[in-house]
Order: structure tokens, then sequence, then C-alpha cells
């Protein structure tokens, strides 16, 4: 067997976790996928699994060599489509990772769309608020908030403003009154962000153009901003949250906008992915679906341009 064949059988390997994962899933027998690390290892020197009777999991040598290998099957793969005959058909695997709730509440309920049109491609969908390395965790694409991208390396295409505005129920304003400036947010409790701690500075921007920050402070923190929709929604205190997420809750009467004057529109959605003379083709269609469906209006405001305008519907 060659040697990229064998770099390719470890790979599985480690993604799927087994070798009897991996011979399933390359139609081969458990036995024969043992052969085959044994032999590499047998080749290279060195040991690159830890095995028990129930688990396997990577040595310090093996957790190098696959981070290499991975690098390598994508930069194979990526040359195979590059010069593919076949280049009318959108195939293979395309690993996508999404900031959580955005991806959950508007790509997800669309990507059908999408596998619809290509049903020789297969999608990997990871959503995650974490930090994602593109490159060295073999993503072809990640859908990301402005202020979660740092990497000069990425290309980058808008999709969207997220529009955040400040919410609350109704019973929440009941019993602790409704703020009318954004100084009286310090007395309100405010929901906050615990592993994101800029989230929690709010910013506003005056009639004069000039622009306040104000450290938001409350009893409630999560890891998400569906924690906090949540928990908006249950009365515990005031968010600030993006249009898209709150704005059928707004029309139902189970938040009210408040400081409708201040939104705030210095974030964006992002899709990513990293640079290459050769963009693959799953990736440029993945990439021009998205430009497709959230440019140059977003769905949710071709809905709800009250929201966009800072105009608060009439609460009863």
């Amino acid at each position: 067997m060659d040697r990229a064949s064998e770099m390719m059988i470890f790979v599985r390997c480690v993604e799927d976790g087994s070798f009897s994962a991996a011979a399933r899933a390359l139609d081969m027998t458990p036995s024969a996928i043992s052969k085959q690390i044994r032999r590499l290892e047998d080749r290279l020197g060195a040991r690159l699994f830890n095995r028990t009777t129930r688990r396997i999991s990577l040595t310090e040598v093996g957790r190098d060599f696959y981070d290499r290998c991975s690098r390598i099957m994508v930069q194979i793969e990526e040359a195979e489509e590059a010069v593919s005959s076949l280049q009318d058909q959108v195939r293979g695997t395309l690993r996508v990772t999404g900031t959580a709730a955005f991806a959950r509440g508007e790509v997800l309920p669309r990507i059908n769309r999408f596998l619809s049109r290509h049903p020789e491609l297969n999608l990997e969908f990871e959503l995650t608020d974490r930090q994602v390395d593109l490159v060295d965790e073999g993503v072809d694409a990640a859908i990301m908030l402005q202020e979660q991208v740092n990497d000069p390396s990425l290309v980058a295409r808008k999709l969207a403003v997220n529009r955040r505005i400040i919410v609350a129920s109704p019973d929440y304003i009941r019993r602790n009154g409704e703020p009318q400036t954004p100084e009286e947010l310090l007395d309100h409790n405010c929901l906050t962000l615990y592993n994101v701690s800029r989230f929690n500075d709010w910013e506003f921007e005056f009639d004069d153009g000039s622009p306040r920050v104000i450290h938001v402070r409350g009893n409630f923190h999560a890891n998400t901003a569906s924690a906090l929709y949540e928990a908006a929604l249950a009365g515990v205190g005031l968010a600030r949250l993006s249009t898209w997420l709150v704005a059928p809750r707004i029309r139902s009467g189970e938040l009210v906008q408040l400081l409708p004057g201040y939104t705030q529109e210095s974030s964006a959605y992002y899709v990513l992915f990293p640079q290459g003379r050769h963009l693959s083709r799953k990736v440029r269609a993945f990439v021009d679906f998205l430009v497709d469906e959230f440019t140059p209006l977003p769905p949710w405001e071709r809905e709800d341009l009250e929201l966009v305008k800072g105009i608060r519907p009439s609460v009863n």
C-alpha cells in the first residue's frame, strides 16, 4: 500500500475514533486496518496510538503526525478537485463550522436547499462558539461574527450586519420599570456572557455622534446568546441580542424592545475560508449559496424593517 493510502487510513482511524469504525467507513476489515497501522508504525519507527481493549488514543508523536497528515489529505483533495474533468459536479465532504445560535436559527433551516442542489456532497456541520483554526482542523468554511475573526490568512465574505437591540420580558418591566437612558441600565439586571467579556461593554452612539460604553452587570451569566435569550424570555433581566433572534418574540409580545433609538450596528456575520490559488468547487458553491441567501438584505430584515429602523412596535 502506498504512503498516501496509509496516511488516509491513519487519519480515518483518528477521526472515526476506532479501527472498527474506520473499517466500516473504508469497507475494510478491522484486522486489515490494524495491520496497516502496525505496518505504518514499523516503517516510521514510532508508536502512533495507545491501544486498550476498548479504545484508541493518539500518542504525542501520533498527534503531531495526524496534524501533518490531515493537512496533506486536504491538499490532495483540493488538488484532485482543481484538475478533475468532472468539475460540473460538486462532490466530496464539506466541513463547516458556525456560530451556534446563528447557525441553528438561520443557516440550518435553509441548508436543505443547498444539499438538494448538490446531491453528491456530504456536509459535516459543527455548531460552536469556540475559536476555530480552519487550517489546522481541516475546516473548509466557517460562519462567524466579525468579533471572532482575527486571522489575516483567511478570506472573508460579509453576509449580514448583526444588529443588536436591548430587550426584556413584559413581566420584568412590570417588576423593575423601563430604562429611559443608557445610563439607567446600571440600575438593571443585565444578562451577560462570561466567555467573551467585551460583549458586556454595551456601546451607544448619541445624537451628537459621541460614543459611550457602559459595562453592564447582573446576576445571570452564560456562554451563548441562546442562553441569554431564554433567560430574557423567562424575565430574569435585560439582554442585548440580535434582531434575527428576538424579532418573532417582539411581534408576539413576549419580549419588548427597550431604548429603541440605540441599535448597535458595529458587528456583522461573515463566511470565511482559507486562502488558496484554487478555491475548491464545493467551498465556492457553499459561499455563493450563503451570499445569495443573506445579501443584500438578510431574510429577517425583510420581515422586520421596523426593528432595523429602531422603531418599537406598540405594546399593550
